[in-house]
């Protein structure tokens, strides 16, 4: 295929110049090239394409035959090379990422239509996922997830800002079942476990006890895998969550859930846009990451 798209290239500039020298000097190579590239092409095509005479050059009737079907499937080929180069250069087509439901509300969500606005030419392909899973094996540009479980060979850049955890619980639960003071009294209360896809259990809590981090097993009737219905949970008082701060400021601020255990609630690494580090960075994800890390950056200014 290769010696047939250099004939083939030789054939037009041939015929375009009907000189081999000056072919030559427009395919910058030397003439003895582009003679041999055409011996190759009419061996390989079985007819004579080329009349040569010692001061000429001229297209048989094959040769003007097979140039007229030649010269618009070379013009496609070329303006397919030149598409290769705007997108190249410029943010375009299909960005394919993998993301969990949390992340997509946190990350994505505020910021997608503003994204979409400023690029045009770019779609977004978002499958929702907890799992950690082989981006470059299932085809994805890009993934986002929580930086603690990110992979040593992604590269990753941050692009939330730290998660900020509290333990809460509704005052119908608490009327009942009393307010644990210190970690430890975790053990005596109903707890909402979060089943976790990305390690294939429930999910301990992490929380910090002078200054130092501890994991504790908590124990519960009630078992989900998605945090807006652990939230839904906790103000039915089905037990205690432990729950982005961000996913249940409404409910804290109606007085619907009331916050314990403050002062071991820690901020966990919050969401990372991450990708395989033998990966070039295309335009498309490059305008994401920009995109993503100026809405950080905001987000931090106005105190979100």
């Amino acid at each position: 295929m290769r010696d047939d798209l250099s004939g083939l290239t030789a054939l037009l500039a041939v015929a375009e110049k009907r000189s081999f020298t000056a072919a030559a000097k427009q395919l910058r190579v030397t003439p003895s090239a582009v003679s041999q590239s055409l011996r190759v092409l009419e061996e390989r095509v079985g007819v004579r394409l080329l009349q040569r005479t010692t001061r000429s050059v001229g297209l048989t009737e094959a040769g003007a035959h097979f140039l007229d079907r030649l010269q618009p499937a070379m013009k496609g080929v070329h303006e397919a090379f030149e598409s290769l180069g705007e997108l190249r250069d410029r943010p375009a087509g299909v960005l394919k990422l993998t993301v969990p439901r949390y992340g997509y509300q946190e990350v994505l969500a505020p910021h997608l239509a503003n994204f979409l606005a400023a690029h045009p030419d770019i779609q977004v392909e978002i499958h929702l996922d907890d799992a950690l899973i082989d981006i470059v094996k299932r085809g994805f540009d890009a993934g986002i997830r929580i930086g603690e479980l990110l992979d040593r060979e992604m590269i990753a850049v941050q692009v939330s800002n730290d998660i900020r955890m509290t333990v809460v619980g509704s005052p119908s639960y608490f009327a009942t079942h009393g307010k644990p003071r210190h970690p430890r009294e975790l053990r005596d209360h109903d707890c909402i476990n979060y089943l976790s896809r990305t390690h294939g259990g429930v999910s301990r809590w992490d929380l910090v006890d002078g200054g130092k981090r501890i994991e504790v097993a908590v124990h519960g009737r009630v078992s989900l895998d998605d945090v807006d219905f652990m939230v839904d949970a906790a103000v039915d008082g089905l037990g205690l969550g432990f729950l982005p701060e961000t996913r249940v400021q409404r409910f804290v601020a109606d007085k619907r859930l009331v916050r314990v255990l403050e002062p071991y609630c820690p901020a966990l690494p919050g969401f990372f846009l991450y990708y395989p580090s033998r990966s070039q960075v295309t335009p498309k994800l490059k305008a994401l990451i920009d995109f993503l890390k100026k809405g950080r950056r905001r987000g931090a200014g106005s105190g979100r």
